[in-house]
């Protein structure tokens, strides 16, 4: 392998013993006491058309060792996903001249230097490379021609053992020209110079993204003393074309939100919402924002996958202002323990999605349909049969880089999808017991409401959850909960649907979320309850289900229907050889690519299209309506 050769100057040769000291497996001196001054950091945004950005900091240092980490753990990821490999071009120096530094050989998050006497600054320098696929999260693109996401933990180091909200850090951003920008910061100046924001401790900052854009859009959703604002940007301006309908619904959110949780634990809130076809999509919470990220039309159609934002609004409290004290880390280089992810995204996503419906941003037929769709893939998971679902929350770290292939069996994060579940099974439960008196929001008002006021942190046990609950509705919540968590079997917990008046049912009608599915970005054709398979747009087989009639005829991932009897593969095609399969006939016969091995394969099915609905049970209370309800007239 090549080596590199470091060429110091008198003023460092402190650094160089210091390294010389980590190689031989030594470990270093121990950090020196932070300075009580703050860092300052630029950000250099302006060649974001190549994705590349750069970044200046200035780090109080006193002579010495000193080693400074880039943040690895990230809130809201919940694994070390910190994207280290994109970080280039890293130098120090202190009073003009270079400082020599060394990677520490087991963490590679950290960094060793040796800061030369009389120095009380470290000067860095570095740049990022922002990614150009569109999987992942922090490893993702996030930036294109016309608009970017700043998020400040990408471009920057700090001094390792601290406690992150004892830092403070001055930071300025340079965009290109003509930019517009939101955030939750609270800006100081806006000049030739660039942006710079107010003085906010390290936690705050790597919380505070950035979205600006050059067609930008920003909506007034509440303008109290707390105010409330969707900020969009898009890759053109014909996609900032909400409707008043959308608009109302978004403001209507903000309104069921307070409806629900009683109280605001932000002093302003700003839906950042990145419109565009280049970018990955997902959504990220943050205590004051959120970095939601859709396809370009989204807003146009008035997707449903704009229910993110709902989802992730949730999160300022159920995430950020209350969240499991396995995940309220000092630090980005603490591990964090995620065993209470069924609690925090699991009520995260009941509770968004609820929302999502209370304030129109979905319907209620689509919320019955996206439920029966994630109520059977669950139900048809073979990985519950080994796997409980509290280790896919534990083993979050591990499950959100798993691939999608024999996902069933494996099982994913689960704790999602399976989380409304159970929390929709809390609900019912708690209407039944009190007879229709109470329910999840009395919950929601003891335990993440109180009185509004700044972001803060309150830390949560299973033990404060359960004591909540029996404020509610006094009954064996522990075990009840315990029991949904860490059961092995092969059945979902499909209680709260039926208790909300609802069944689980296949019919061979097309169900809308599935389709909506197909239809877009992921574009997957379900047969999972038919021939037992998940396809992607060319063949492939994503996923089978042990025990299914694909799985019985030797398919499984990785392999790719090339025809369908003598014709090529397409979803249309797939789907027209299964609805034949409704009546007599013969074997369904699959042409297969199997690592360039050609076969033919006969699927034995004849059971005719089949997808998952709820069909309401006759005779019983709509309880889902009425959770569905919106709680505040318009």
């Amino acid at each position: 392998m090549p080596r590199t050769i470091v060429r110091l100057g008198a003023a460092t040769i402190g650094a160089a013993a210091m390294v010389l000291t980590v190689a031989c497996g030594r470990k270093p001196s121990p950090p020196p006491p932070p300075s009580t001054g703050p860092l300052t950091l630029v950000v250099d945004a302006t060649d974001i058309g190549r994705k590349l950005y750069h970044a200046h900091e200035l780090v109080p240092a006193t002579p010495g060792s000193m080693t400074l980490v880039y943040p690895k753990w990230l809130p809201g990821e919940h694994a070390p996903t910190g994207p280290i490999t994109d970080l280039v071009g890293l130098s120090f120096s202190a009073g003009g001249k270079p400082m020599g530094w060394q990677r520490d050989p087991v963490d590679m998050y950290a960094f060793h230097l040796g800061v030369p006497p009389g120095a009380t600054v470290v000067e860095v320098e570095l740049e990022f490379l922002s990614a150009g696929s569109t999987s992942g999260f922090s490893s993702a693109a996030s930036a294109t021609p016309h608009l970017a996401v700043v998020t400040w933990n990408q471009l920057l180091l700090y001094p390792d053992g601290v406690n992150t909200d004892q830092v403070n850090i001055q930071p300025r951003l340079k965009m290109p020209s003509g930019w517009q920008y939101a955030t939750a910061l609270h800006a100081l100046s806006n000049g030739d110079g660039g942006v710079e924001f107010g003085q906010v401790s390290l936690t705050t900052l790597v919380d505070s993204p950035v979205l600006m854009g050059e067609f930008f859009k920003s909506i007034p959703l509440d303008t109290s003393d707390r105010p409330v604002a969707l900020d969009v940007a898009a890759d053109s301006a014909s996609a900032l074309a909400f409707s008043p309908a959308l608009i109302g619904n978004a403001r209507q959110l903000v309104v069921e939100a307070d409806a629900l949780f009683g109280a605001r634990h932000f002093d302003s809130y700003h839906f950042l919402l990145s419109l565009s076809d280049h970018v990955a999509h997902f959504g990220l919470e943050h205590h004051q924002s959120n970095d939601s990220r859709v396809y370009e039309r989204a807003a146009v159609n008035e997707s449903p996958s704009l229910g993110v934002l709902a989802h992730e609004f949730v999160h300022s409290w159920n995430g950020k202002f209350r969240r499991p004290s396995g995940l309220a880390t000092p630090n980005f280089q603490e591990p964090m323990r995620g065993d209470l992810l069924w609690v925090y995204e699991g009520l995260t996503q009941y509770l968004g999605y609820v929302l999502a419906v209370r304030s129109g941003l979905w319907t209620e037929q689509y919320y019955r349909e996206r439920l029966a769709g994630i109520a059977a893939s669950l139900d048809h998971t073979p990985g519950r049969a080994w796997r409980p679902l509290v280790d896919t929350a534990t083993a979050a770290q591990l499950l959100y880089a798993a691939p999608p292939q024999w996902a069933s069996l494996r099982r994913g994060t689960d704790f999602y999808d399976e989380g409304w579940l159970i929390w929709l099974d809390v609900d019912t439960e708690i209407r039944q017991l009190t007879k229709g008196e109470r329910a999840i929001d009395d919950f929601c008002h003891r335990f993440y409401g109180g009185a509004s006021g700044s972001p803060a942190v309150s830390p949560y046990t299973l033990d404060d959850v359960v004591a909540t609950l029996n404020q509610v509705a006094p009954f064996d919540w522990r075990t009840f909960l315990l029991a949904r968590v860490n059961a092995i079997g092969p059945r979902a917990p499909l209680e709260g649907i039926d208790r909300a008046g609802w069944r689980l049912a296949y019919t061979d009608a097309r169900n809308d979320y599935l389709k909506t599915v197909e239809q877009g970005e992921e574009h997957t054709t379900d047969l999972a309850y038919s021939l037992g398979v998940r396809l992607s747009a060319d063949g492939s087989i994503v996923d089978a289900l042990v025990g299914s009639p694909a799985f019985l005829a030797g398919l499984g991932p990785g392999m790719r229907i090339l025809k369908i009897g003598s014709k090529p593969y397409s979803p249309d095609g797939i789907r027209a050889a299964v609805s034949l399969a409704a009546r007599p006939g013969p074997p369904i016969y699959l042409e297969i690519d199997n690592d360039g091995t050609v076969t033919t394969v006969p699927v034995d099915y004849r059971g005719g299209p089949r997808e998952p609905h709820l069909q309401q049970v006759p005779g019983r209370p709509d309880v889902l309506a009425s959770i569905l309800a919106t709680h505040v007239r318009r």
